[in-house]
């Protein structure tokens, strides 16, 4: 008797070892799960979402994202940009260097302008401002060599230097290329520029213009006290498509909206 209650005993003594294993796995998912489900629900009331595949965080509260591109993007391969989606995150619009100064047009923009399109991705131009160059001039330069169609974004004027020259004639330059440009397509241009910059020289000057606003490191919205149709939120992102790195924005109202932004 006394040798079977041993067995007994041993046995479940064995069977009790056996189980020790699993409880620590189960208590360790447990934890994992939780962590987790923490990180996951912090993100959301942060505003931001670090996704892996972008390589950044992303601003929460906005559904339409896209990206802006120039020559320092090399070849893009529009299908693959337009084909990625993580979560429903996916790029919907992009802004691609059109023109720079008075004479210079950017090496991809031709083949940009046509394969985002053919791909399905919503496309504006802009134009890269010169500040001590004549602000008509620059934009006959923007005008000859972008054909903007239904369904395309205003133009933009990207303004984000002085080069020297005062707040002045910086402000009568680009007025110059803002008149000549709405004059030219019959929308008001987009100014681009960073909430620092706008703040110092634009600001009270170009209110009834769309503004595109850079400023990183912000989960919410970039700060800046007008109203704004754009905003860069990083600089370094990742596309599928897109060998280095790349700029990301959001827009900031809804699909409706959004549309009825683009050029009939």
């Amino acid at each position: 008797m006394k040798l079977d209650l041993h067995l007994r005993m041993a046995r479940k003594k064995k069977k009790s070892l056996r189980i020790i294993p699993w409880i620590i796995v189960m208590v360790v998912f447990a934890a994992g799960a939780f962590l987790y489900g923490r990180n996951w629900w912090l993100e959301r009331q942060a505003g931001m979402i670090r996704y892996r595949e972008f390589g950044i965080e992303i601003p929460t509260k906005y559904s339409l994202h896209g990206i802006d591109v120039s020559r320092y993007q090399n070849v893009i391969n529009w299908d693959a940009v337009k084909a990625m989606n993580v979560e429903g995150v996916q790029i919907s619009f992009a802004f691609i260097k059109a023109t720079e100064g008075i004479g210079s047009t950017d090496f991809h923009f031709k083949r940009n302008w046509r394969k985002a399109k053919d791909a399905g991705v919503v496309r504006g131009a802009y134009h890269f401002f010169i500040a001590t160059k004549d602000g008509t001039v620059q934009a006959k330069n923007f005008i000859k060599q972008v054909k903007l169609q239904e369904g395309d974004l205003p133009p933009v004027l990207d303004v984000e230097q002085t080069y020297g020259i005062s707040k002045t004639v910086l402000q009568q330059r680009v007025k110059a290329f803002l008149y000549a440009t709405e004059l030219a397509y019959g929308v008001k241009p987009i100014i681009y520029t960073n909430a620092d910059f706008y703040r110092q020289y634009l600001k009270d000057e170009f209110e009834d213009y769309p503004l595109w606003v850079a400023h990183y490191l912000r989960p919410m919205a970039p700060r800046i006290e007008r109203d704004w149709y754009f905003w860069q939120h990083s600089e370094s992102g990742r596309v599928n498509g897109i060998a280095g790195k790349v700029d990301f924005n959001v827009f900031s109202g809804d699909s409706i909206q959004f549309q009825n932004l683009l050029l009939k």
